[in-house]
């Protein structure tokens, strides 16, 4: 029996040997650190894809018109687009950027995150179509001071 738990845990060391090498998300912080420090949108996207030209089709983003608590806003985004990275902007706080994550073949965009606001402002979700293109939705929206959603 002690044979086949030794022979188990081998297999299952060999496995999670070779997950690395096909897990590879980019750290945006790290190889594009002037992206997080950007103050605006337009700035951040370029300084994250090198242009902040868009084609405004292909992604769906919602998000309330009028958010009582801009401490937890809800932001909900998806894509059919195939795609190698997705990235989520805002305008109201001092720096632009709010996320950015890296995909693969396999991955699905379909997201639901909360973002803090300070105040009304504008949300964008941009994705990087494997294609070269970039692919964007945008939302303005109110947050309400004092949280009483006037």
């Amino acid at each position: 029996m002690e044979r086949r738990k030794f022979l188990g845990f081998g297999i299952f060391a060999a496995a999670a040997a070779l997950v690395p090498g096909t897990l590879s998300a980019e750290d945006y912080r790290k190889t594009k650190p002037a992206v997080w420090t950007a103050h605006t949108m337009e700035d951040a996207i370029a300084k994250m894809y090198g242009t902040n030209v868009t084609i405004e089709q292909g992604v769906t983003l919602t998000a309330p018109d009028v958010a009582a608590n801009g401490g937890a806003v809800p932001v909900d985004f998806s894509s059919e687009i195939a795609a190698k990275s997705v990235a989520v902007f805002q305008s109201s706080n001092p720096e632009a950027a709010v996320c950015a994550f890296t995909l693969n073949e396999s991955s699905i965009i379909d997201y639901s995150i909360k973002i803090k606001l300070k105040q009304s402002g504008t949300i964008i979700v941009v994705v990087e179509g494997k294609d070269g293109k970039l692919y964007s939705a945008k939302k303005s929206l109110n947050v309400a001071l004092g949280g009483c959603e006037g």
